[in-house]
């Protein structure tokens, strides 16, 4: 027996589209109901702010303005035109996903759950805001916001990623989610998660579902959703060297499969037990075919989803006489301005190398 809701569900989607109507942003991809262009943009959004996906959606665009030509592009562009984005294994599936429409599905993209789901990279919440969105089929969604914004309107208690709370946010999800206008519901929904039922400073006086809101009622609105411990994020350490020759920088380019597929970096290493960063710098420097001297110009610190990276950057200039070890996949790239998409620490690094005067300064490592 269905657990009782309590309030009215249509009271949701009513409220949350006279709300929508009003205060609802204005996004590019919400100019079409073309499905590519939905399929495109709910990718792009997923751990990654608007802001940032913006210009990315637009550029993509402009390359592939439509599935076949996705499909038709090898790889390689489609990764290369996502650098920066970050978590890049969702070009690779969109771009296999692409591939598939064109051979299985005549390049037409499918309004079927079942369908939908069937493609590489697109689960359930993704998959219900494209049939919302492109088809105005009644799909539930289940997103951070959406799922954060359900957690307190029910007050619910259990940690929000547990398998019970899974089932039954689903269960709200669908009831909520309306027959009529279900694009605009998810929509709506969406923006009330981004602008004002925010995680640490929800606006709850702004809020159309305030009324109903039982966390509100209960005083909890800032307790929920309650969350698991996470694990402590571990933290790595590597040495990148700015090889440098004739104005000119070597780069690498990593392999096709697993973390960052594709993009470029500089040459590095892990640092052995009991080695400093500056000896690594020297032995890679060795591994190259290089000799003389390394110099620090400094420690880059970025974050990855499943760990931290410190990485220190040494710059060393490249003897013309000696042969250096470039392998198949490097390159030299100009120092002023490589065409090679850097992946983000390394992008980060070459930041910092931009601003480094070597000489006559105090000797003291700068950060970024």
């Amino acid at each position: 027996m269905p657990e009782p809701l309590p309030f009215n569900p249509a009271e949701v989607a009513d409220r949350l589209l006279a709300w929508y109507a009003e205060s609802g942003r204005d996004l590019p991809w919400r100019r079409t109901c073309d499905p590519y262009h939905v399929w495109l943009s709910e990718i792009m959004l997923q751990q990654t702010t608007v802001a940032a996906v913006i210009p990315y959606y637009q550029r993509f665009l402009a390359s592939f303005p439509d599935i076949e030509s996705l499909a038709a592009a090898p790889v390689e562009a489609v990764i290369e035109l996502w650098a920066g984005l970050g978590y890049y294994r969702r070009a690779r599936n969109l771009h296999a996903a692409a591939v598939r429409l064109v051979e299985d599905f005549g390049g037409v993209f499918p309004a079927t759950m079942e369908e939908v789901l069937s493609l590489p990279g697109i689960g359930r919440s993704t998959a219900g805001a494209i049939l919302s969105i492109a088809f105005e089929k009644s799909a539930p969604i289940l997103d951070g916001n959406v799922r954060r914004i359900l957690c307190r309107l029910f007050a619910l208690r259990q940690p929000a990623r547990s398998s019970a709370a899974e089932k039954r946010l689903w269960r709200w999800a669908e009831v909520l989610t309306p027959v009529e206008r279900p694009g605009d519901y998810a929509q709506a929904i969406m923006d009330l998660g981004a602008g004002v039922c925010l995680p640490r400073q929800p606006a709850c006086q702004a809020c159309p579902l305030a009324g109903l809101c039982q966390a509100l009622r209960l005083g909890l609105e800032r307790e929920l959703p309650v969350t698991s411990r996470r694990k402590p994020v571990p933290l790595r350490r590597q040495v990148a060297l700015a090889l440098r020759r004739d104005g000119a920088l070597l780069l690498r380019r990593r392999p096709l499969t697993g973390m960052l597929p594709g993009l470029w970096e500089f040459p590095n290493c892990e640092p052995l037990s009991g080695e400093s960063a500056e000896q690594a710098a020297r032995r890679l420097l060795t591994e190259l075919g290089g000799k003389g001297e390394v110099a620090a110009v400094g420690e880059v610190r970025h974050v990855y989803s499943h760990f931290r990276l410190r990485l220190s950057l040494f710059v060393a200039e490249a003897c013309p006489d000696r042969r250096i070890a470039e392998g198949e996949a490097s390159v030299w790239a100009p120092a002023a301005s490589p065409e090679y998409p850097l992946h983000g620490a390394h992008r980060k690094a070459l930041a910092l190398l931009k601003d480094w005067t070597p000489a006559g300064d105090s000797g003291t490592m700068a950060s970024l």
